[in-house]
């Protein structure tokens, strides 16, 4: 690292110099150099700026020499559009109309995306994962989830590792070098897209407080501006000031009539020929000012009165109704329209007769609303309604025109222009009108969503903007004045493009485009004369929509559209169209009469304004003007900030068409943006490169802090080293970075810098034409490093013909770099011989070793590294005879690819050793050692012994390579085959090798009929078929068996019967099944599903049942004995498989044999389960290990005998003795005998079933009888353990369990009753006495037994549990009794009187009496408590109620608003009178709002769901 002395590039130098022995280069005649390559200065644009940081001075820096570079051939666009405008000035007063600016250059955001970064590699070896075989991953085998096969030497998953470019982001300032990373990448994140000045000469005409003008008063505050060709700003004080684009005012338009007559200037336009100004005013007056003459107007349109209007002597604006809106009319200095707030609006023509002014004023729209004047129907009317005084009308809201346009002049006359087109925008339609030849409506479109508007305030959201027609021959490539044959279409040979009109609603905007139809019609009544007339034509184009309301639109541009919203100004492209810039800016700040509190939208219109490339903006402060930032202005925003790095990235977005935002100033066409752009990009980074390595930044304050400290550039010199690489990627042209850069960092002496920022570019592929020179600088600083790996990754993701063979197979032998040296032999020699001989010896030295770590897994660090490189040879092998380059995978050359296979092959299945290389000199490649005999096949043998699975895994993959359908190749699938059979039995194989050899035999003879199968013998085939059966390794049992089924699928063995046998013992079942299933041998089917230990435990009973159901539909019904013999031997196993299950088989099957089955079941749960399943299925839980939903649904099963039916009660008592009633209930009474049914659950203690079956009998007497000897029993029991709890703790379980059958007997007893009073039994009141009587005994025993046997000692179980459980039981059977009132047999004071005398006849203590009370007390306070939460409850809804009913009437009383002006059923406006409401209207005649929905309806039309209310 640098230390903080201030490090320059010499400094930087010190790290490459011992390997480059490079001096410093002499920059001394670079800025001579440096202008002579990038020539002459242009010349200034006709926007002027006078400010420190501007264009003016000629260059001499590094910053305006880019300025050069850029500007050089760009058209100037002010210039064009004043060339443009000079066809129409001609014969005018000419004013200065470039704009004088005084500007301040701000800081500019760079959009660079890179920081500095080091490159670090993770990994420290290259890993082969996926490119040899396991067991988990062989075509050999069935399945990939497959155990591994059991290798000696094994090794690791590894690959290749190609290791990504990292992502090298920063940006590195020359001249501004003191920002840090976090400042850099807050710039990166803000795009600048427009860029605004301030005109600060003309706003000291308008806005300094003080300004007193020549008539000795302020001008007022600003209020409208228009531009066109001059400045016009009108002023609330009735002034319209007009300025040159120099900021000198020319003139000062003010009326005759006083201010407080005319009121403020709220419209101004400017005529065609910038010689006329058009002015409204708030209190209806237009004037007509010439510029040459701006003391009194030339023409005044005086507003009128209703009176005057009623009478009809004349029309126009109402006095008072501001005007909101005016323009001109084509050419002419007189023809002007208008617009008010009320909705009208007029043609005026400003003419004179014999120098009298005679105004003539047409009507185009709106209407007065109590003049009965005659409107079109479908016209929304306007109500002004008469307020203090006689003309001072009350404005409707509903009626106002939202914007208003004529349609300008181009550059080239249009026959469209003839019209004389207006376009006006209401809140619920679209009107354009033509003028010319006669006044007439040409196109109407009604507004479609005023149902579905996103707030209240979008209804009056109106903007208009013409595009009007352009020459063709003025069209620039730019896009400046473009047109898009897909929006402005031209017809074969015209000159002009159509015009064009966008317009919005609310969120949404629409372009139209107007063109002129000429069609023949006869001339009067003459047959013979016709005339051309023409017609309008209109073609909607496009429309979409966001989610915000646009406030004004102005083209920018043929095909660049600028949008205000509230918040934001948009641009649009409509070639798209898309949005594709979208700045905020919040609306207050757009116009001197809004304000972030109060801002009336609707005036921002009137303040932003474009001209020729320029926009305009009427501030609160000051008026602005603004360009958007073309391509060419971002990159000089980088260059002025000395981001040149930001500058070179930014230039190649755009030549690759990745750029955000606009692309103003670049052509559409791709080459020709390329042809534009390339050439600029090339410059930027020759002069950027020139600049860095220049004396004069090695001497400028970028080296030092302002705290003098020293500051590390090596960020710097890598990122122009990242930005021009992907600049010339970019390019497709790598001579600047390979030539002119590297020679730059050469001579520098930081070599090393260039080559680690290249390095990720190789890696990912990205470049692989490096010229050799710096690819072996790039090897050798790896080598001289150690990294070694690095450097061999280097080597084969590099094209070979860049490759120093030599150094590369020096350092790969000698570090032995496998992967490298594979790839520099293959591509480089074209020898595909070599690569396997070095690898074949490592296995040599592999199967050396091998015995001595037979019965270890561990390898040292040099034996794992040797069997790693080793088991290169596979995945070598699998890329050379598919036509892939090993390692990197790319396709070989056809030439190559024929070559590689074939001298593989010639090696590898040669029939003896090889001598290599052929010819003299060449050597014997033997696989023994010295004075053994070689083998047959030496080379597949030596494979096959390494590793059988992963050779063949590979051929099988070389199998099907186009290469063996060529019929003229010395081998072939055949051949190969055979060879294999031939080396099959040797001795020196092991069975795992033999096994890997027949299963991949077995496999490709089917695979490959035509070329193996047809010359196979059958006894070939055979004998690989048994040698599939001969191997037990379990294994590989699925794989050979899959291997038999392949070959199986051609081939028909003889001696079926012995192949059936051997299959058998092999455990080939998938395959006897099949057999099996075709000989109909039942028995021997269901064998192999018992045996086959791979079926899964769901696939056997439904396969068992299926083969049953066969079995049985063959045999009239019955199992065949053999079969039924096969099943009951299995049962143990199916029954250790699945209980449930077995179960559901049995029953369908061999129903016989349930007795026989329970008795093979040793454990009494699963007997449990057995029966349960087939008796309750539908008691089986969910959570269960047993449960099975299809198995719930079934009903009990009628085929157990009554023995095992009985067992299943008797099991049942014992694990679920609270479902012994449920049980009862759900099967019929005949069921199980009722004797032995009780007799089991006496047995049991289950006390409540014998009640619930004694009930159920009809001995209701009895069954109360039972559950009060029952009751006397278990409290007794319950007693005598309390009392041995206190002595034994852990018999409180005991205790608890007798607890429970009390209380579960009292909840049968007290079921009981209740069934009982429901059906209104005789004797109720005796039942409902013998169950109090025996609970209060129960808990007086308790209660008594409690207080004479306290000894103090605290139990484990307390007697207050039981005593509190107890009458808690007596109080809910007393609450159940209540709940039943009053009735004939049952008497509540009668019932309770029994029980007391019962209770104290039965006893002489007074504790009788006392447990009453408790009970009786408890009862009522849990009485007082529900009666108070039920007061409280009863008094919050009251009040809930109270107030929704309240606001419910003052929402009636208030009405509703309807949600539009049309009716919802008949779809026509509403007819608008004095006596019309707005709720639920009191006539027919007017509308009805529904009260939610706020559709709106005529009376008349009101559907019937609402008329009643």
């Amino acid at each position: 690292m640098l230390d903080n002395q201030g490090a320059d590039i010499h400094s930087l130098a010190k790290e490459g110099e011992e390997e480059d022995g490079s001096e410093g280069i002499d920059f001394s005649n670079y800025a001579v150099q440096l202008e002579e390559a990038l020539g002459e200065d242009e010349d200034d644009e006709d926007f002027l700026y006078e400010e420190e940081g501007s264009y003016q001075q000629p260059p001499a820096t590094y910053d305006e020499q880019l300025h050069n570079i850029l500007r050089d051939g760009e058209n100037n666009e002010t210039s064009s559009i004043d060339g443009n405008q000079s066809e129409n000035d001609a014969g005018i007063p000419q004013y200065d109309t470039s704009l004088k600016i005084e500007i301040s250059r701000q800081s500019t955001p760079s959009s660079s995306n890179y920081q500095p970064s080091n490159l670090a590699f993770i990994e420290t070896r290259p890993r082969l994962s996926g490119l040899f075989p396991h067991s988990t991953s062989s075509r050999l085998r069935s399945f990939i989830s497959q155990p591994e096969t059991a290798h000696i030497l094994s090794v690791p998953a590894l690959e290749p590792a190609h290791t990504p470019r990292t992502s090298l982001s920063g940006t590195s300032s020359p001249t501004a070098i003191m920002n840090s990373s976090d400042e850099v990448m807050k710039r990166s994140l803000k795009r600048e897209v427009f860029r605004w000045t301030s005109l600060k000469d003309l706003g000291q005409h308008i806005f300094a407080k003080k300004v007193t003008s020549i008539l000795g008063s302020s001008f007022g505050e600003p209020t409208v501006l228009a531009v066109h060709g001059l400045i016009c700003i009108g002023t609330d004080r009735a002034y319209a000031l007009v300025f040159d684009f120099k900021q000198e005012l020319i003139c000062i338009c003010k009326s005759d009539v006083p201010s407080d007559a005319t009121g403020a200037v709220t419209a101004v336009a400017l005529s065609r020929d910038h010689t006329y100004v058009a002015v409204g005013y708030s209190r209806g007056y237009v004037n007509l000012f010439e510029i040459a003459r701006p003391h009194t107007p030339a023409r005044v349109v005086i507003p009128t009165t209703l009176t005057v209007v009623a009478s009809g002597r004349k029309e126009g604006h109402i006095e008072g109704v501001k005007i909101t809106g005016i323009d001109f009319i084509g050419s002419r200095h007189t023809a002007i329209i208008s617009m008010d707030e009320s909705g009208l609006a007029f043609y005026h023509s400003l003419g004179k007769v014999l120098f009298v002014e005679a105004t003539d004023t047409i009507r185009i729209l709106g209407k007065y609303s109590d003049i009965p004047v005659t409107t079109h129907k479908d016209e929304i009317p306007v109500s002004i309604n008469n307020g203090a005084g006689e003309g001072h009308p009350k404005i409707r809201k509903s009626n106002i025109i939202l914007a208003m346009a004529s349609l300008p002049l181009g550059p080239i006359q249009h026959p469209v222009e003839n019209y004389s087109v207006v376009a006006l925008l209401t809140s619920s339609k679209l009107v354009i009108v033509g003028l010319k030849p006669a006044p007439r409506t040409w196109h109407r479109k009604y507004r479609s969503n005023l149902d579905e508007l996103p707030t209240e305030n979008s209804k009056w959201r109106g903007c208009v903007a013409w595009l009007p027609s352009l020459a063709v021959e003025s069209v620039a490539a730019d896009g400046s004045i473009v047109s898009d044959p897909n929006l402005n279409v031209i017809k074969k040979g015209a000159t002009y493009t159509l015009p064009l009109l966008a317009y919005s609603w609310d969120c949404s905007i629409y372009l139209l485009q107007l063109s002129e139809k000429k069609a023949l019609q006869k001339a009067g009544n003459s047959k013979a004369t016709s005339i051309d007339v023409g017609s309008l034509e209109f073609k909607e184009l496009a429309n979409w929509s966001t989610d915000a309301d646009y406030l004004s639109l102005q083209w920018f541009n043929a095909y660049l559209l600028l949008a205000c919203t509230a918040t934001h100004i948009e641009v649009w492209d409509i070639r798209r169209p898309s949005r594709v810039e979208n700045v905020q800016t919040p609306i207050f700040s757009l116009s001197p009469l809004t304000s972030q509190k109060n801002a009336d939208y609707g005036s921002v219109a009137h303040c932003f304004r474009t001209y020729k490339g320029k926009i305009f903006h009427l501030c609160q402060h000051e008026l602005r003007v603004g360009i958007i930032m073309s391509w060419a202005d971002r990159i000089l925003s980088c260059v002025d900030d000395g981001d040149f790095l930001s500058a070179i990235e930014i230039a190649r977005t755009y030549y690759t068409s990745t750029a955000p935002g606009n692309c103003l100033g670049l052509p559409e066409d791709e080459t020709a943006l390329k042809a534009l752009v390339g050439p600029r990009l090339r410059d930027l980074m020759s002069a950027s490169a020139r600049y860095a390595f220049s004396e004069d930044r090695l001497t400028d304050s970028t080296h030092v802090t302002p705290e003098n400290r020293g500051v590390d550039r090596t960020s710097l010199f890598e990122n122009m080293v990242n930005t021009c690489l992907d600049a010339c990627i970019a390019l497709d042209d790598f001579e600047f970075i390979f030539e002119d850069l590297f020679e730059f960092y050469q001579v520098s002496g930081i070599t090393p810098i260039f080559l680690r920022q290249l390095e990720p570019y190789i890696l990912d592929g990205t470049i692989r034409m490096v010229p050799p020179r710096i690819t072996q600088k790039l090897i050798a600083m790896h080598e001289s490093r150690g990294n070694y790996d690095h450097a061999e990754r280097i080597i084969w993701h590099i094209d070979p013909e860049c490759l120093d063979v030599d150094q590369a197979l020096t350092l790969c032998r000698k570090q032995k770099l496998y992967d490298a040296l594979i790839y520099v032999y293959t591509t480089s020699l074209k020898d595909y011989v070599t690569p396997l001989i070095e690898l074949m010896n490592l296995i040599r030295q592999v199967q050396k070793i091998r015995y001595k770590v037979f019965s270890s897994n561990h390898l040292d660090e040099a034996t794992e590294a040797l069997v790693t490189n080793a088991y290169r040879i596979f995945p070598y092998l699998t890329s050379a005879l598919t036509g892939m380059i090993y390692p990197n995978q790319r396709l070989m050359a056809l030439d190559g690819r024929t070559q590689a296979k074939k001298d593989i092959y010639s090696f590898l299945f040669f029939g003896r050793s090889y001598i290599w290389p052929q010819g003299e000199g060449g050597k014997l490649i033997a696989t023994c050692d010295d004075g053994e005999n070689e083998p047959t096949y030496p080379y597949v043998r030596l494979l096959l012994q390494f590793d059988a699975e992963a050779f063949l895994h590979t051929m099988d993959i070389a199998f099907e390579d186009e290469y063996f359908n060529d019929e003229t190749q010395f081998i072939s699938r055949l051949v190969i085959i055979k060879i294999l059979l031939e080396i099959l039995p040797s001795p020196d194989l092991s069975s795992n090798v033999k096994t890997m050899m027949n299963i991949f035999i077995s496999r490709n003879v089917p695979k490959y009929p035509q070329s193996i199968y047809t010359y196979m013998t059958p006894s070939s085939l055979q004998t690989v078929l048994l040698n599939l059966t001969a191997d037990n390794d379990t294994s590989t049992r699925e794989d050979r068996q899959l291997a038999a089924e392949y070959l199986l699928s051609v081939y028909n063995p003889h001696d079926h019967e012995e192949v059936v046998k051997l299959f058998s013992q092999a455990g080939f079942y998938r395959i006897l099944r099949v057999w099996y299933r075709s000989d109909r041998k039942w028995e021997s089917l269901v064998s192999t599903y018992i045996e086959d230990p791979d079926v899964d435990p769901t696939e056997i009973f439904e396969s068992l049942d299926e083969v049953l159901s066969l079995a049985k539909r063959e045999n009239k019904g019955y199992l065949p004995k053999e079969t039924l013999d096969v099943v009951l031997g299995a049962i143990p196993h199916l029954l250790e498989t699945e209980v449930t299950e077995t179960a559901v088989l049995v029953d369908k099957h061999l129903q016989d044999f349930h007795q026989q089955v329970l008795d093979k079941i040793s454990s009494p749960h699963k007997q449990f389960i057995y029966l349960r399943c087939l008796l309750e299925p539908s008691a089986l839980p969910e959570d269960s290990f047993w449960y099975n939903a299809s198995i719930r649904q079934r009903a009990p099963s009628l085929h157990l005998p009554v023995s095992a039916r009985e067992f299943y009660l008797r099991l049942l008592c014992q694990y679920d003795a609270g479902g012994v009633i449920r049980c009862l209930d759900s099967l019929s009474d005949n069921f199980f005998p009722a004797v032995n049914a009780i007799s089991i659950c006496e047995e049991s203690d289950i006390h409540e079933a014998i009640v619930w079956m004694l009930d159920r009998q009809g001995d209701t007497k009895g069954a109360f009888d039972k559950l009060k000897v029952s009751t006397m029993n278990l409290t007794l029991r319950l007693g005598e353990s309390l009392n041995s709890e206190r002595e034994k703790p852990e018999t409180s379980m005991h205790a608890r369990s007798l607890l429970d059958k009390l209380i579960n007997l009292g909840d049968i007893g007290l079921q009981i009753c209740l069934n009982r009073s429901a059906t209104g039994s005789s004797g109720v009141e005796d039942f409902w006495f013998e169950l109090l009587a025996s609970q209060v005994d129960a808990a007086q025993n308790v209660s008594a037994f409690s207080r004479y046997t306290n000894i103090g000692v605290q139990p484990y179980f307390h007697d207050e549990e039981a005593l509190a459980s107890l009458r808690s039981l007596v109080q809910k059977t007393f609450t159940s009794l209540i709940s039943l009132g009053p009735s004939s047999t049952l008497s509540f004071p009668r019932l309770f009187k029994r029980l007391v005398e019962s209770v104290s006849s039965s006893t002489s203590n007074h504790s009788s009496y006392s447990e009453f009370k408790v009970i009786l007390t408890s009862m009522m306070d849990s009485y007082r408590g529900e009666g108070d939460l039920l007061t409280i409850t009863g008094h919050l809804v009251e009040r809930d109620l109270f107030e929704a009913v309240e606001q419910l009437s003052r929402s009636r009383l208030q009405g509703s608003r309807a949600r539009g002006i049309t009716c919802s059923i008949c779809k026509h406006y509403f007819e608008q009178n004095s006596n019309s409401a707005v709720t639920t209207g009191e006539s027919d005649s007017g509308l009805a709002v529904q009260r939610f929905s706020g559709l709106a309806f005529h009376r008349k039309c009101l559907p019937a769901v609402f008329a009643s209310g």
